[in-house]
């Protein structure tokens, strides 16, 4: 069913979707406020350029900060002069490395990161010095009075030549072989069933360097108070508390002294996952001059301090029986960490973890290993260690099908996964619509139709992919829940959920408070969300992983059966019936046997307040959690329990594409695509998040890419050099939810926000497949390289 069918109809008979899959319109007794289409509860500030972000505030006596950048990507710093910038009126105070030496980062096993660098500079761009003045004019002109003694090193930007020339040139003195970290994994026998299959093909496949490129860009604005020794933190982050944590280890405070508040975020895509260093220059900046610092990164900044997608060098071979089935994966990948760990051993073994999902493989081998070079850290980016292997296997795939002398739709439907699935590392999937989502695909596409017909130019192609939907463990050692909500009912406020989770502009406050009425019995409208405080809200890990909407929807049905319970008691003392006879829903109780008892759910909100006061109660969510095993051996594996989750969502793509032989320029003419997310809290949301997927891996796949020169210094570091996609970019879209309701999940849950990403890549380089015959095996595919291709098969077509 189309999503466009599900947004029409809502206003008349608002629904989630049962547990046969058909949509709640059609069966108004489960769900009436998730599953309706409602506009965000942020949107009307944003619209209205109402909405405050933490670039738009100031405080009384607040001044300014700016970062000193190293103009080399690889040198020992000498000496730091800083005397003449501090004789220059209006500044505050200069700060270097030596002044926070405590190491951070997202993943506390392989913390290296410092605030600003210490004793050596890893990248073009990395931070020496910051100084706090009374005005950004002031502050910029004495960065350039700040002197800074340099001996440079040998720049290494490839990672073979970073493991190649390691024994005359480390990057970091601790990490032999300039390798971050590397790892094996081997599920079953992976020889003997390659040696077994009847089909082999081995292929290398390498990505590009692409940014996130959000609009907002990193600021934080800090308060620290010299009377009671609290910081306060405004900061553009997708992860609070691992922010909090982090600035507790480098200001050597406790957490209870800090407090970080999320005002409006103007997007992140991975990009604001950890800490920035412009949020703890901020805080050290105040701490030292005793008034409120900003910081504002210029857009050049962001891209000096990247955090973007791992380039990947990747070596695939799958292997298939006689009758189309996949048998074994062997998977050998080399990764640009760039010159700090940040994510790297988590995106690492999340891009082993993609062997194994959508399709059916009963045997891997995964050989893998990150290496520093100097560039900017790679970090987290939308469907963080997916994108890569799903690229690569997909497109394998579509090759393998061919051999076959088989349509690629045949081939993967065969292979596809089904609900109840373990695969051979022990991850377990509870519920699957992914042949739903390719038949759906295909069939409203017209791939069979099409593919192989269309006219020299014009190609068509298809690809699957899914996401985890949340992590099975936290990214330190502790087994707390992953999410907790507060939720406080009373007649001065209604109901408010309170959650420190990060609205990044993924909708997700909208969908908090929707589940909440649902579970409540109230409408959407009747509910208020507190989040993004470290302080005021609930504890939350942050948004990453497309996990907020499953977690919080658990802790949130936790939450609301102490508060259901005692408004029923509260109300069958009122209406002399059992509670366990009451239902609440629409803003009612009322007595599932006797329709005329009824009562408003404010009424007994007011009687229960009258005496009791307040009805708080708190709920939490903590995923399940399996070993990372090999199942045939029984045999814990490294690494291997990164990659499980809860529950998984789906999706498959066809695009249609024009290639201008002339040009050699891709036009991506119309996507269809269906994605199985569970039940859409709010199917026009989805809608939103599944077209910006798409968007946001077209761009990356035909022309988005960071470019270096060979000194390590940015070519492209702004909107004006670096070419994302913009709407005349935009195709036809025809976005599909298909029937799904995942029963182990709280009301039928999935993501949606970077399953999606995942399929863009391979069904786009499918399609130029088969509009023009020719394979690609990097990214982006640029026109010059679609000339030369064309070039060179017309070249071998004369020989």
């Amino acid at each position: 069913m189309d999503r466009k069918d599900v947004k029409s109809k809502w206003d008349l008979t608002p629904g989630g979707w049962n547990l046969e899959g058909v949509p709640a319109y059609q069966d108004e007794k489960r769900y009436t406020q998730v599953g309706r289409s409602v506009p965000r509860v942020d949107a009307p500030d944003k619209v209205k350029g109402e909405a405050v972000y933490t670039g738009d505030m100031t405080l009384p006596g607040m001044v300014y900060g700016k970062i000193k950048r190293s103009a080399y990507a690889h040198a020992i710093i000498k000496k730091i002069d800083y005397s003449k910038a501090l004789e220059l009126p209006g500044v505050l105070a200069v700060i270097t490395g030596e002044e926070a030496p405590n190491k951070w980062g997202i993943v506390p096993q392989a913390a290296n990161e410092t605030v600003l660098a210490v004793g050596k500079v890893r990248f073009y761009g990395e931070g020496v010095a910051a100084v706090a003045a009374l005005d950004e004019e002031t502050a910029e002109e004495a960065l350039d009075l700040i002197e800074v003694e340099y001996e440079p090193l040998p720049v290494l930007l490839d990672p073979f030549e970073s493991m190649q020339r390691a024994k005359e040139v480390l990057i970091h003195e601790d990490s032999p072989g300039n390798i971050m970290h590397q790892g094996e994994q081997v599920y079953g026998d992976v020889d003997k069933a390659f040696a077994d299959c009847a089909y082999v093909l081995e292929r290398e496949f390498h990505t590009n360097y692409p940014q996130h490129a959000f609009l907002e860009p990193h600021t934080a604005l800090a308060s620290f108070d010299p009377h009671s020794g609290q910081l306060r933190l405004w900061a553009s982050s997708q992860v609070p508390h691992y922010l909090h944590r982090q600035l507790s280890i480098v200001m050597e405070m406790p957490m209870n002294k800090i407090r970080v508040t999320l005002p409006a975020i103007g997007g992140g895509f991975g990009g604001k996952g950890e800490a920035a260093p412009s949020e703890f220059v901020a805080s050290l900046l105040s701490r030292k001059v005793g008034r409120p610092v900003k910081l504002t990164y210029e857009r050049n900044e962001v891209f000096f301090t990247n955090k973007g997608r791992h380039p990947a060098h990747m070596k695939v071979k799958i292997g298939l029986d006689k009758e189309g089935y996949i048998q074994a994966i062997d998977f050998d990948n080399t990764m640009d960490k760039g010159a700090y760990s940040g994510w790297g051993i988590v995106v690492l073994f999340y891009t082993a973890s993609m062997m194994h999902l959508p399709y059916k493989v009963p045997n891997a081998r995964f050989r893998g290993r990150s290496v520093y070079t100097n560039k900017p850290s790679t970090g987290a980016m939308r469907g963080l260690g997916g994108v890569q292997p799903r690229w690569a296997m997909e497109c394998l795939l579509d090759e393998l099908a061919e051999m076959l002398g088989i349509s690629p739709y045949e081939l993967k439907l065969k292979n596809a996964v089904e609900s109840g699935h373990t695969c051979i590392n022990n991850m377990f999937v509870p519920h699957s619509e992914y042949k739903k989502c390719l038949q759906t695909a295909v069939e409203k596409s017209g791939y069979l139709e099409k593919r192989g017909k269309l006219p020299f130019g014009k190609g068509i192609g298809m690809a699957g992919g899914y996401y985890i939907t949340g992590t099975a463990y936290t990214l330190y050692q502790n087994y707390k829940p992953h999410t907790s909500v507060m939720i406080r009912i009373d007649t001065e406020a209604g109901a408010t959920v309170f959650c420190a989770a990060a609205d990044i502009g993924q909708g997700s406050n909208t969908v908090i408070a929707q589940m909440a009425a649902e579970e409540l019995g109230v409408y959407y409208e009747d509910v208020h969300v507190q989040a993004g405080d470290t302080e005021i809200g609930a504890f939350d890990l942050g948004s990453f992983a497309s996990r907020l909407t499953y977690a919080a929807g658990a802790a949130i049905k936790m939450a609301c059966v102490e508060i259901n319970q005692k408004l029923k008691e509260t109300a069958a003392g009122i209406l002399g019936c059992r509670a366990d006879q009451l239902i609440i829903k629409n803003r009612e109780i009322y007595s599932m046997y006797e329709s005329k008892k009824r009562i408003p759910w404010e009424k007994a909100v007011e009687a229960y307040t009258s005496i009791n006061g307040s009805l708080v109660s708190l709920g939490n969510f903590s995923p399940p959690r399996r070993k990372g095993i090999d199942l045939i051996s029984g045999n814990r594996v490294q690494g291997a329990n990164i990659g499980h989750s809860p529950t998984f969502g789906f999706s498959a793509q066809v695009h249609e594409v024009e290639v201008d032989v002339e040009t050699g320029r891709i036009y991506v003419k119309k996507v269809t695509e269906a994605g199985d997310c569970g039940t859409p809290v709010n199917p026009m949301s989805v809608e939103g998040q599944v077209e910006g997927s798409i968007m946001f891996n077209l761009g990356a796949c035909l022309y988005e890419d960071m470019k270096l020169d060979a000194n390590g210094k940015h070519l492209n570091p702004n909107f004006h050099d670096y070419k994302t996609p913009t709407m005349l970019e935009m195709p036809e879209m025809d976005t599909n939810i298909v029937d799904s309701y995942d029963p182990t999940a709280p009301f039928g849950v999935k993501e949606t926000g970077e399953g999606a990403v995942q399929p863009t890549f391979p069904a786009i380089t499918n399609a130029i497949y088969d509009a023009i015959g020719v394979r690609f095996y990097n990214l982006p595919i640029t026109p010059e390289m679609v000339l030369k291709a064309l070039k060179e098969k017309k070249a071998a077509g004369s020989d």
